[in-house]
């Protein structure tokens, strides 16, 4: 029988962190982090508010994707704007620290076909497959 690996961030369970300040918590990311965090931008405080006010059935949907996942977070379910569609993020206790920008891809990688609109006369003679 194999049981689950327990989650630790920094030495801590996810229910000791749940029980800390938001100050505390700011101690124990990495320094960009603590920096976004300590500065409560407009975004930042907004999506406290709603993270706090959230049903755990429900989306919160969000166009800050800098916002630092914290554990009042973990559990909760976000979509997050990536500028074109709204990508679902679950916050999981391993994305601590993270962004939910990290999350939500704004980029697709690009696949090439047969040549397009004012390619030149040699490159509209290849063979299309």
């Amino acid at each position: 029988m194999v049981l689950a690996k327990k989650f630790f961030y920094r030495g801590k369970s996810i229910e000791e962190l749940k029980k800390l300040t938001l100050e505390e918590f700011i101690s124990m990311v990495p320094s960009h982090q603590r920096r976004t965090l300590k500065r409560m931008s407009v975004d930042v405080k907004k999506m406290i508010e709603k993270v706090r006010k959230a049903k755990l059935g429900k989306a919160i949907r969000t166009h800050c994707r800098t916002m630092v996942i914290i554990p009042e977070m973990v559990g909760l379910q976000f979509q997050v704007y990536n500028g074109k569609e709204w990508v679902v993020v679950n916050a999981v206790p391993e994305m601590l620290g993270h962004r939910l920008g990290e999350y939500s891809i704004p980029i697709k990688q690009v696949k090439h076909h047969g040549p397009g609109i004012g390619a030149t006369r040699g490159s509209k003679a290849v063979d299309l497959k």
